[in-house]
């Protein structure tokens, strides 16, 4: 296992705390490569708070851009040109990489998201919710994926349980069920680590 990348059916559906999550289960590195927004923070900051991992394993965003919109959008209002090369995989091992929205996000004007995880290779984890739409949006996801040569790992779900949703997603998505984070009444690095722990099985990301 050389590493995942992390992405969801849409924005704030949770990815940063799995992506957290993962990354202290592995022992790992964490790397979010295109920052968009930081006033109220990175998720490279909020994933060293939740996975309670030193410093140096949360790698140094490629960009960071200001305004929290797409990043294809954020970097012409920063003046900043995306390009690939600035966006190479690190080399540290295992790595989780933490994509920006869901994956068909702009990361240039006409460079998505999914071009992006399909150039590095890596195997994608779609986190998605398991509320109404879920079912919907989980499964085009997954199709962008694939269509685009991605290999799909799994899906990691968040929320209440809803086993007839989760049990379609994975049925006509043909993708493995990876586990379920409930939402955590409290949420910090010893709150998270356990419910990880209960959520998932280690041995699904070897």
């Amino acid at each position: 296992m050389t590493g995942f990348v992390v992405t969801g059916t849409d924005t704030d559906v949770g990815k940063t705390v799995f992506a957290a999550g993962l990354t202290a289960l592995l022992d790992g590195w964490y790397w979010k490569p295109v920052q968009a927004g930081l006033s109220d923070g990175t998720d490279a900051g909020r994933v060293a708070a939740l996975s309670g991992l030193s410093q140096e394993r949360i790698l140094p965003e490629a960009y960071r851009l200001t305004t929290p919109c797409s990043p294809h959008r954020a970097a012409e209002i920063d003046e900043v040109e995306v390009t690939r090369e600035h966006l190479a995989l690190p080399p540290q091992r295992p790595l989780v990489v933490e994509g920006a929205g869901g994956a068909l996000v702009p990361v240039t004007p006409d460079w998505l998201m999914a071009d992006l995880f399909a150039e590095w290779g890596l195997p994608a984890i779609v986190v998605a919710r398991t509320a109404l739409g879920t079912i919907n949006h989980s499964l085009m996801t997954i199709e962008v994926l694939r269509a685009r040569g991605v290999p799909v790992h799994g899906v990691a779900f968040i929320g209440d349980a809803v086993p007839d949703s989760e049990q379609t997603i994975c049925r006509i998505g043909a993708v493995r069920h990876l586990g379920r984070l409930p939402v955590l009444p409290q949420l910090d690095a010893k709150t998270l680590r356990q419910a990880f722990v209960r959520a998932f099985d280690k041995s699904a990301f070897s």
